[in-house]
């Protein structure tokens, strides 16, 4: 994170004869170097449940806490390794109905830091301390940047969608009486109109104009019970991928069973490089049950090396204390493993569930943590919160306000 180039040495004699700067991280100081005390968690194998308490530092928290013989008060690297390697996640915990490890069951929930990208704040912190001991250290410049992924589970609402589904589609829209849907859908039938959910022109125009960054997340499942976007041969759902994809990166959301099983996996990840005509370098969780590490170690194993997975859907903040990308750690194998996690801080559900002002708050604080210490924010969003059945003024809003574009 901080971009300063380090060397390890187990040999007492060249640590102390090296007149630069020097960390050293164990039971006792050796000399004069910069010396945090280490907790036993690092070197642990396995897991075990851990009693944790947060306590204040400075202007923000801290947990790990060391007594003074140390020159941070609290062992920083064991600290960030839990929040990073999800430690939490292995341990037994209550899912939601969806499978999930909820937010509500978090640390950084139960003690209020959710919003906060701690990791990052203790690093910027911990850079500080050491410039102030070792004024010539080079270290990197960060720079804050923003950026949105959109999903796409149903790449159409009426379109392509074989007679019958939509024939039932339509039945049950004339018995709810929604007649505004009846006429859209014929009306896409005979091709008068576009598809609702097609919006993907509208924010290729977003990306041309403002040059912001956006990642498309295009879902290519079998049709199940559980995913049911159309089929990834239809030549429609192909083009649609296909001219994004000429603007913007593109990747795979995962379906149900390919989160399940790497059959599945490995089946839509082919389909979607047979569309795009390259490798699929990023992917993403559906329903964000990550089933860690076993999700991770599927993705790993087909070379998806960029996973997007990391945050909440139910809930804004930062799940692994972080707003900077970082190789996932595999406690189970204690292996650092190649998969990049780029975790997000903002799902567009919450807009359904939070008050618009406390959501503008939230975002806006986020936001400003994240610029803070030169972090990457990451939203997500659906393509559907942007189609005339949503309150896409609304979701505009929240989406402009990342990249503070008008």
């Amino acid at each position: 994170m901080l971009g300063i180039p380090i060397k390890f040495t187990s040999k007492i004699e060249e640590f102390i004869a090296h007149d630069g700067a020097k960390l050293s991280y164990g039971r006792q100081a050796l000399g004069n170097e910069f010396f945090i005390q280490k907790v036993d968690l690092l070197m642990e194998q396995g897991f075990s449940e851990l009693e944790i308490k947060v306590q204040p530092w400075d202007d923000t928290i801290c947990f790990f806490p060391l007594p003074e013989a140390s020159d941070l008060p609290f062992d920083i690297f064991a600290a960030s390794f839990y929040l990073l390697s999800r430690y939490e996640e292995y341990l037994p915990h209550v899912k939601d109905e969806a499978g999930r490890f909820p937010a509500a069951e978090s640390l950084a929930s139960q003690e209020s830091f959710l919003h906060k990208p701690v990791v990052d704040i203790w690093a910027i912190k911990f850079r500080d301390i050491l410039l102030e001991r070792f004024p010539k250290l080079e270290v990197a410049n960060r720079q804050f940047k923003a950026g949105t992924i959109i999903t796409s589970e149903h790449t159409f609402i009426f379109k392509n969608k074989g007679f019958l589904r939509s024939f039932i589609g339509m039945l049950l829209d004339l018995f709810s009486l929604n007649l505004g849907k009846v006429a859209d859908r014929l009306q896409v039938w005979v091709r008068l109109k576009d598809d609702p959910f097609d919006i993907f022109e509208d924010l290729i125009e977003l990306i041309k104009k403002h040059k912001i960054y956006m990642l498309f997340m295009f879902q290519l499942s079998d049709f199940s019970i559980h995913d049911r976007n159309i089929s990834h041969n239809r030549i429609p759902h192909r083009a649609v991928i296909k001219s994004v994809a000429d603007y913007a990166k593109v990747g795979l959301l995962m379906g149900y069973y390919a989160m399940e099983e790497i059959r599945s996996l490995r089946k839509e990840k082919l389909r979607m490089e047979e569309i795009v005509h390259s490798p699929v370098e990023h992917a993403m969780n559906s329903k964000f049950n990550l089933r860690l590490p076993d999700n991770y170690n599927d993705l790993i194993e087909l070379e998806i090396n960029n996973d997007h997975s990391m945050g909440y859907p139910e809930m804004p903040g930062f799940r692994a204390g972080t707003s900077t990308p970082y190789l996932f750690y595999d406690i189970n194998m204690e292996v650092t493993t190649p998969l990049k996690v780029h975790p997000f801080a903002f799902h567009s559900s919450v807009v359904e569930t939070m008050s618009k002002t406390k959501l503008r708050e939230d975002l806006s604080r986020m936001l400003m943590e994240v610029k803070a210490v030169g972090g990457i924010f990451r939203g997500v969003f659906r393509n559907h919160d942007f189609s005339r059945y949503s309150d896409k003024n609304l979701y505009y809003s929240f989406l402009k306000q990342i990249h503070e574009v008008e």
